[in-house]
């Protein structure tokens, strides 16, 4: 269907010439709403604007037609006319397993057998020196030590220490590139996550995988360039809420935020047509709307209105390919044995790790999994476990799976939380049991794949798993890290917006944490 000839002008009757409202391919009750209530607006809109247009006739005079001309909004640059990647890029693409609520690095990963000795002491005043507190242990009378109810041992190659809770990760330590020492400049939640998944506290701003659809587009027809998959709740666990605009894209066009999967039933909602409607009748109906909004997009110049056929056509896709892509018949036993029964299941974590290795098998640029609960202000003891058992074997799965597929080279995989955890108990401390505050001193994440480099540890913190002593990882280096090895010069992907060149990483300087490039 051609729309030049559907439609000729941005008013649905068309003052009466050509092709009308009655000649798209729609109900005839729609129809005549349409034209009903059209008809009326356009009147309205039309009486204004001659209006408006004359008096500025009267005062400008001829410097109207050229003022009018050289204020169109050009639309949003491609990735070609970004002239993006900066350079060869060692990831395609990256998948993102973000831990909400903040994992505890002493009980997982950064192991201090010397705090065993220490149990109860009073964590000394010139360790925790002038640092603000939550207010949730900032009445505390004392700041007893809690060393880790856990044991560690040393895996792979390297004798790498990681934490008997996560038995199935610490197979592929060699695969992992560990940082212990990101730190952040937020103390609270929702701040911090912000800072992350955005690189500001402030939200509003477009997110990682924003960014990275915006500056590189996409690698399929078929799919969105970046998927969100919320996985599961675990029972009894701390729920930290979590929100769109984690995945947004702020001040970007809309076509570049996250697609949200859910984790129980239709993964998308709305894709399926609805009783009595066929496919073909839905392509008509779609190509009408985008020929209405063409019109008004030629008109306007409104990137939003771009954005609307650019969804549109990719519903339409999504038709066929999410049903696909969901459908896991054709996955052989051996995926089944690799991530287990869990996996079976709709929604939980291992679920959504295989679905993320099907995205990037089809092209899908960013996926992020977040999984929620790890928030363990008390009950370390009893939620802990629980935590690692949902998330351990899917994330040691899907590095894995990539690289028996021979893609974790071109693949990058991200996990970690939104800050770290105290050392020192929060409310009461027995043998059995302790509770953990927010800390952003220092905290854990790894990479795997993408150029990360393999079976390394980079960066140490003191006896007290309490402050940097070496090479300290900022949030804005780290995420001009994963940029650099997705391409891109961090200094360079900017969008003009409030008069900033806005980007990532802020305005405060950044650097790529060239240790953790192989």
């Amino acid at each position: 269907m051609n729309p030049k000839k559907l439609i000729s002008h941005i008013c649905c009757d068309n003052h009466g010439e050509g092709p009308s409202v009655y000649d798209l391919p729609l109900p005839k009750s729609l129809r005549e709403e349409w034209l009903r209530l059209a008809s009326r607006r356009h009147f309205l809109g039309r009486m204004g604007k001659t209006l408006g247009w004359a008096g500025l006739a009267v005062l400008m005079g001829d410097k109207l037609l050229a003022g009018a001309a050289s204020a169109a909004e050009p639309p949003l640059p491609s990735p070609e006319a970004l002239h993006l990647p900066n350079f060869p890029p060692a990831a395609k693409r990256c998948i993102y397993l973000f831990m909400s609520g903040a994992p505890p690095q002493m009980d997982m990963w950064d192991y201090k057998p010397g705090l065993s000795a220490l149990y109860d002491k009073d964590l000394p005043d010139s360790v925790r020196g002038n640092q603000p507190l939550t207010g949730m242990t900032a009445g505390q009378a004392r700041f007893p030590i809690a060393p880790s109810h856990w044991k560690f041992s040393q895996q792979g190659n390297a004798g790498r220490w990681v934490g008997d809770l996560l038995p199935w990760t610490g197979k592929m330590v060699d695969d992992l590139t560990l940082v212990y020492s990101l730190q952040t400049d937020a103390i609270n939640h929702e701040p911090a996550i912000l800072l992350m998944n955005t690189g500001n506290m402030v939200p509003g701003k477009p997110s990682l995988g924003a960014w990275l659809s915006y500056g590189l587009g996409s690698m399929n027809e078929n799919l969105p360039t970046f998927v969100v998959l919320n996985s599961a709740l675990i029972p009894h666990s701390n729920q930290q809420p979590i929100s769109p605009k984690l995945w947004g894209s702020g001040f970007l066009s809309n076509e570049y935020a996250g697609v949200a999967f859910r984790s129980e039933g239709t993964p998308v909602l709305y894709l399926d047509n609805p009783p009595g409607l066929s496919s073909a009748t839905r392509r008509e109906l779609v190509d009408a709307v985008n020929a209405i909004n063409q019109l008004t997009y030629d008109e306007l110049g409104d990137p939003e209105t771009h954005t609307r056929i650019q969804e549109y056509e990719m519903a339409f896709r999504m038709q066929t390919s999410v049903p696909e892509l969901a459908d896991m018949g054709d996955e052989p036993a051996s995926t089944w044995t690799l991530y287990g029964e869990d996996a079976k299941k709709a929604g939980t974590f291992a679920h959504n790790c295989l679905l993320a290795r099907r995205m990037a098998e089809r092209g899908v640029r960013f996926t992020q999994i977040y999984q929620r609960g790890w928030d363990v202000h008390g009950d370390v003891v009893g939620m802990l476990p629980k935590l690692c058992s949902a998330t351990d074997r899917g994330s040691y799965a899907l590095v894995t799976d990539l690289k028996r597929r021979g893609m974790l080279d071109d693949t990058l995989v991200v996990w970690g939380g939104e800050f770290g955890r105290t050392v020192y108990s929060q409310g009461g401390l027995s043998k059995d049991n302790y509770g953990r505050d927010h800390h952003p001193r220092c905290f854990t994440v790894w990479m795997s794949g993408g150029g990360a480099k393999p079976g390394i540890a980079y960066g140490e913190t003191d006896e007290y798993c309490y402050n940097i002593v070496r090479d300290p990882v900022p949030v804005r280096d780290f995420n001009a890290t994963l940029l650099h090895l997705m391409g891109i010069d961090h200094e360079r992907l900017t969008f003009k917006f409030q008069g900033l060149d806005q980007k990532l990483t802020g305005v405060l300087l950044a650097k790529v944490v060239t240790g953790l490039l192989s």
